[in-house]
């Protein structure tokens, strides 16, 4: 994929606590299946989208208030 293995894993980790995606351990790696079948679409649809979401996206921190000149 091309993705550092800590990016993957924030990503199916998001996918997973949305409930879009279902893991079982199989040795020591985990697979992952779409908790439904229809949703291969969208989850191809999305791409580069998790940086939207609050929890696991990529957000710049808010700039702070300027202060007024004396």
């Amino acid at each position: 994929m091309g993705l550092a293995q800590s990016t993957v894993s924030a990503h199916l980790a998001c996918l997973r606590d949305c409930g879009l995606i279902t893991s079982r351990p199989q040795g020591r790696a985990s697979l992952y299946s779409p908790a439904r079948p229809e949703l291969l679409d969208l989850l191809a649809a999305t791409g580069e989208a998790v940086d939207l979401c609050p929890t696991y996206g990529t957000h710049p921190a808010p700039a702070a208030p300027e202060e007024p000149a004396r």
